[in-house]
Order: C-alpha cells, then sequence, then structure tokens
C-alpha cells in the first residue's frame, strides 16, 4: 500500500473521529460560538446585539431571565431555559441582551452559541467548559425537531441526564417558536398512528419538560409596536414626530402583513437610513 493511500486513509479516519479541540483562552472574548470539523471555540469579536432597555413589551420574562442569568453568573444554582413563542418578539434578542448587562458585572459570564445541526458534537463542546472557572450560557437559536429528528437525544443527557450531567458553570437556553419544540401536527400525528399514542409523545415532549423555565412571548399590539419604534429613535438620536411615526410605521406593519418588534427593528432600520443616521 502506498504512502499517498495511507494517507487518503489517515485523513479520512481524522474527519470521522477528529482530534479533540484544545481549549480555547477564554478570557479573549465574552463570546464564541462552536464549530466542528475540526472542533472548535471560536472567539466573537462583536456580538449582534441591543441594549436590554430596548426591549418592550416582553417585561416579566426580561426580569424572570435576568434573576436566574444573575444568580447563575454569581454562581448559584440556576434553571435551564426556554423562550417560545411568536417570532420576531425577542427571544434571542432577551438572550443576548441579557448577557451583555450582566457581563459588565460579571466578566466571567460567557455566552457561547450552538447550532441545532452541532447537537450532536454537544458533549464534546461541555469537554471543554467544564474544567474552566468561567460561567457559561450554552445558546441554541430557534431549536425545534421534525419528524424522524434525532438530534434532541443529544439534549436530552445536557439537560437532565447522563452519566456526568451538565457541568455547573453551563445553564442552557433555547429559543423556539414551539412550545414542545415540535409542529403540533406532528404531535396529533404520533398519537394517532402510534400503538401506544401517550409514549409515543412522551419521548419527545419530555425534552421541553426537562427546561426549568418557561418564558413564553405573544405578538404585540400597537402601542408596545410603535413604543418600539420610538424607543430605537431616542436611543439612536433620530428624529421624527409622533404622527408622522404613527403614519408611517403603521403603514409598514401592513405591507409586511404583521406586527412584532422584528417589523418595527426592519421599520426603523429604513427610517435611519433615510435620515442618515448610523446604527454601528
Amino acid at each position: 500500500m502506498t504512502s499517498k493511500v495511507l494517507k487518503r486513509i489517515a485523513e479520512a479516519l481524522e474527519r470521522m473521529h477528529p482530534a479533540p479541540g484544545k481549549t480555547p483562552d477564554f478570557k479573549s472574548a465574552s463570546a464564541f460560538v462552536w464549530h466542528t470539523t475540526p472542533d472548535r471555540l471560536e472567539p466573537v469579536a462583536k456580538i449582534n446585539r441591543i441594549d436590554v432597555s430596548l426591549l418592550v413589551g416582553v417585561n416579566r420574562s426580561r426580569d424572570t431571565l435576568m434573576e436566574n442569568t444573575a444568580r447563575f453568573a454569581a454562581g448559584m444554582p440556576a434553571n435551564n431555559a426556554l423562550l417560545w413563542g411568536a417570532r420576531g418578539m425577542g427571544k434571542s434578542s432577551l438572550v443576548k441582551a441579557v448577557h451583555g448587562a450582566l457581563q459588565v458585572k460579571h466578566p466571567d459570564l460567557k455566552l457561547v452559541e450552538v447550532q441545532r445541526e452541532d447537537l450532536p458534537s454537544i458533549n464534546r463542546c461541555l469537554n471543554l467548559l467544564r474544567g474552566s472557572d468561567a460561567r457559561f450560557i450554552l445558546f441554541c437559536d430557534d431549536l425545534s425537531f421534525g419528524h424522524d429528528d434525532a438530534h434532541y437525544k443529544s439534549l436530552k443527557a445536557v439537560l437532565d441526564g447522563g452519566v456526568e450531567g451538565r457541568p455547573d458553570n453551563v445553564v442552557l437556553y433555547a429559543t423556539s417558536n414551539r412550545r414542545h419544540l415540535m409542529p403540533r401536527d406532528m404531535i396529533e400525528n404520533e398519537r394517532s398512528t402510534a400503538i401506544s399514542p401517550s409514549e409515543a409523545v412522551e419521548e419527545k415532549v419530555s425534552l421541553s419538560d426537562r427546561f426549568g423555565l418557561w418564558l413564553g412571548f405573544h405578538p404585540c399590539d400597537q402601542d408596545e409596536y410603535l413604543a418600539m419604534i420610538r424607543g430605537y429613535c431616542d436611543a439612536y438620536g433620530v428624529t421624527i414626530d409622533d404622527a408622522t411615526l404613527r403614519a408611517e410605521a403603521i403603514e409598514w406593519q401592513a405591507t409586511r402583513g404583521s406586527r412584532s418588534g422584528r417589523v418595527a427593528w426592519q421599520y426603523f432600520t429604513d427610517l435611519a437610513g433615510r435620515q442618515g443616521v448610523r446604527l454601528s
């Protein structure tokens, strides 16, 4: 067997079973993104987030998540959190904003983002975090599972099971449009076709039960929508009278067919661009 063939075999084996990732310098950044092939925690130079004070209409969820995260940052017990509900209502923005608000007082509080498709590698990521003195919010955005999707099994052990369990210095925050992380029609289909309907659904629904905090996000009303935009204007120095803002913002939401925090930000981005105001 030639050396070239042996080299190709060795490279193939390396891809199938990559070497353990190196523990990064966690003091180099306040946030990291988990990547695989090869395993690594990539530092984030600038986090895409807004100030927590600009999040309107989510006061209860904001306060609950802030208190839970503050306890965790101080080394106290804290719950994993599932932020679920309406699209564009600030679920992921809240996680990043809470981290930003507390990171000033707790510089060892780190945010680590994990993509849903990388969940099977989650234990390898935890092995890099386990021995650190830092505290980590493991963040999975837009989490959901479809039919025959087994990724949720990787997450179960992190949340509440497994021999090693979740490290004391790690808490998991996930966002989802679905309360039980899978479509309602899939739940009903499982119930109607399974020999034991309750058991068929229980395995997947039990994943959401393992989050200690469930924080619901609901569509905003028109006053909250307009208040969001006014808050952005005041924060970034964009000048516009109330009547013009109201007329333009309502027309903007009508063309989008929806009203949410995301739509409010999109209108504000357009307004700031028209006025020549930079947002960074």
